[in-house]
């Protein structure tokens, strides 16, 4: 949806000017492009990088830049569980500020060092560079905090692909409480 929103913004018409093919899984995405399906694909790292490197593309721009600042993973849990479980949600919500503070005031080595056990065929170079591909146009967000502009932001991108009718109230959905103290 983000991609369609991005293409709309540079005059692309998504459904009259190209073809989007939507029935390819996520996770086949990679292979489909490299077997010849397509003149583009949307790729998560270490995916882009790879097709990079293996000279079968260029990584020519970012989604999630062109898309704009929205918040794109979230992490739900009921309203109940929440009430009865303040100390935790606590606890999850500082654990995840920490990584963000972490992933904006080191290097990118150091960054990726962290990082490297998670992704054991992937080198501590290559993941040094897909750092500095997110974090050169701030693709992070410096907090978890979701703004009443973000929130409206990611909804005019889900209505403009023809999934949402109208948007839902920020105060109904966002549990705010407490966000801007953070330890």
């Amino acid at each position: 949806m983000t991609f369609e929103w991005a293409l709309r913004k540079n005059n692309i018409d998504p459904n009259k000017d190209l073809t989007i093919d939507t029935s390819i899984d996520f996770a086949a995405m990679e292979g489909a492009f490299i077997g010849g399906i397509g003149d583009f694909v949307t790729l998560f790292e270490p995916n882009a990088l790879n097709v990079e490197k293996s000279g079968y593309g260029y990584v020519v721009a970012f989604v999630g830049e062109l898309g704009g600042n929205i918040p794109y993973t979230a992490y739900n849990a009921k309203k109940s569980y929440i009430e009865n479980n303040p100390d935790i949600i606590k606890k999850f919500r500082n654990a995840i500020n920490k990584a963000l503070k972490f992933v904006y005031e080191e290097n990118n080595e150091t960054i990726a060092k962290s990082l490297l056990e998670f992704f054991p065929d992937t080198s501590l170079e290559d993941i040094t560079k897909i750092i500095n591909r997110y974090k050169e146009p701030k693709a992070w967000k410096e907090n978890i905090t979701i703004n009443k502009e973000e929130w409206d932001h990611i909804q005019e991108i889900v209505i403009s692909a023809n999934q949402l009718d109208k948007k839902v109230d920020f105060n109904k959905l966002i549990y705010s409480k407490d966000f801007e103290k953070y330890e």
